[in-house]
């Protein structure tokens, strides 16, 4: 029963990382206009993301301008689109073989070690995802954070943390949580679908007990 809601649960943490993960693709706020010092244009905010770049005035008007070339892009950002990219891929595989995993754990004409293949893949899977969508948001962030303190860093060019990073964030927490707890459900199915582990380990122990018995 246990491992039943572990595995609706993982599914459910999946599915909501693995929307996270692409919500946090597709946002422009990756990197916000920061209001310090000398900086008084308040009316308005600068959003930039991995395919655009907005102006938020008010709040009232929004004005977003795709990158114009592919080719142009500095070679980080095309990092982190790629790097997000696989990880929406991987997410949407790993959701789809966690749901397969939980069809074929219900009790059926199929053995516990398909069951057991399954899970294990939908884990894995989801620890790479969670993994490969922490790496850009946190670098994005981590270099967001370096040059806010930065003197050198001219005042209208610094900016802040936005909003995708931190659905970035949580995303990755919920994938990994997911991954963990697949991989906990197929380390219980495995040892309880290998019964000859179990007794293989009773060995020593029945023969401990029958040179004393001889004595």
């Amino acid at each position: 029963m246990s491992c039943c809601v572990l595995q609706i649960t993982g599914l459910i943490f999946g599915g909501v990382g693995m929307l996270g993960t692409l919500a946090a693709t597709a946002m422009p706020q990756w990197r916000v206009s920061a209001h310090v010092d000398a900086n008084l244009v308040v009316f308005e905010s600068i959003w930039e993301g991995l395919w655009m770049d907005c102006i938020s005035q008010l709040g009232l008007r929004l004005q977003c301008k795709l990158y114009d070339s592919v080719l142009a892009l500095p070679p980080p950002l095309e990092a982190l689109r790629a790097l997000m990219c696989l990880a929406v891929l991987l997410a949407i595989v790993a959701f789809l073989t966690a749901i397969v995993g939980v069809k074929y754990s219900q009790p059926s004409k199929e053995g516990p070690q398909v069951v057991s293949t399954f899970i294990l893949a939908a884990g894995v899977a989801f620890l790479l995802t969670g993994s490969l969508a922490l790496v850009p948001v946190s670098w994005t962030g981590g270099g967001i954070v370096r040059d806010f303190y930065d003197p050198a860093v001219p005042v209208p060019l610094k900016r802040e943390l936005g909003a995708a990073l931190y659905v970035g964030w949580a995303s990755s927490a919920l994938l990994l949580a997911a991954g963990a707890m697949y991989c906990h459900v197929w380390g219980r199915a495995g040892s309880h679908s290998h019964p000859w582990l179990a007794a293989r380990a009773a060995l020593p122990r029945a023969g401990a007990l029958g040179v004393h018995a001889y004595v």
